[in-house]
């Protein structure tokens, strides 16, 4: 028998309840606030994209939580009613060519930031997946680990990973061989064979695949 001590998983109402301690303070207050969260950091091809979600203050929707946990059926699920119940909501996207540019984190910020800008609602208090010091005029507040930890950068999360991910499906009809439509872009076994076999397509990060590539990447 096993000394390890078993987790317990919460009833639903009980989980969400906890996810939104970070938020329950501002909505007692009759104040707005947005949780912010990026997909799309790692991959060897394709954008970073950021969300921005208003939720209404006690807009509790089952099932929400870090969008690396759900199941992609349960994504475009949550993505439908996350969307339809937000106050607002926006995507920022960097493509693959800016983030060879400036790296990967000055375009992660730069995806924070216009999701912020293309939120098209007043919002002065934004919760961010650990990401600091963006340039937005709004109090910001980075939680490590935020996706799993509060309920509204778990639900900007799924918005993010799920606008991404159906961009991806859209690039594998375009760029086929690499697996985009399984990977999205993420560097799996498929993808990099994919890579040394046929070379970069276009958008391919090239500061991201030179371990992979036969050719010099920057001719």
């Amino acid at each position: 028998m096993s000394d390890k001590p078993q987790k317990i998983k919460l009833p639903e109402q009980e989980r969400l309840f906890q996810m939104t301690a970070f938020e329950r303070p501002f909505w007692e207050n009759g104040i707005a606030v947005a949780g912010m969260d990026e997909v799309g950091r790692g991959p060897l091809a394709g954008p970073v994209v950021a969300a921005c979600v208003m939720l209404p203050p006690n807009c509790l929707i089952e099932g929400v939580n870090d969008s690396k946990k759900l199941s992609k059926k349960k994504l475009e699920q949550l993505y439908s009613e996350i969307t339809e119940k937000a106050i607002a909501y926006s995507c920022g996207w960097v493509s693959e060519k800016v983030i060879d540019e400036i790296n990967i984190l000055q375009a992660t910020k730069r995806a924070f930031k216009l999701a912020f800008e293309n939120l098209g609602a007043a919002c002065g208090t934004v919760f961010v997946d650990a990401v600091r010091d963006l340039e937005i005029d709004a109090q910001q507040y980075p939680i490590v680990h935020g996706d799993a930890l509060c309920y509204s950068i778990a639900a900007a999360s799924i918005v993010a990973k799920v606008e991404r991910d159906r961009f991806m499906v859209k690039m594998a009809e375009k760029y086929p061989g690499y697996g985009f439509e399984k990977n999205v872009g993420y560097g799996t076994k498929q993808h990099t064979d994919a890579l040394r076999e046929l070379g970069p397509c276009e958008i391919h990060r090239r500061s991201f695949i030179k371990n992979f590539c036969l050719e010099n990447p920057e001719d």
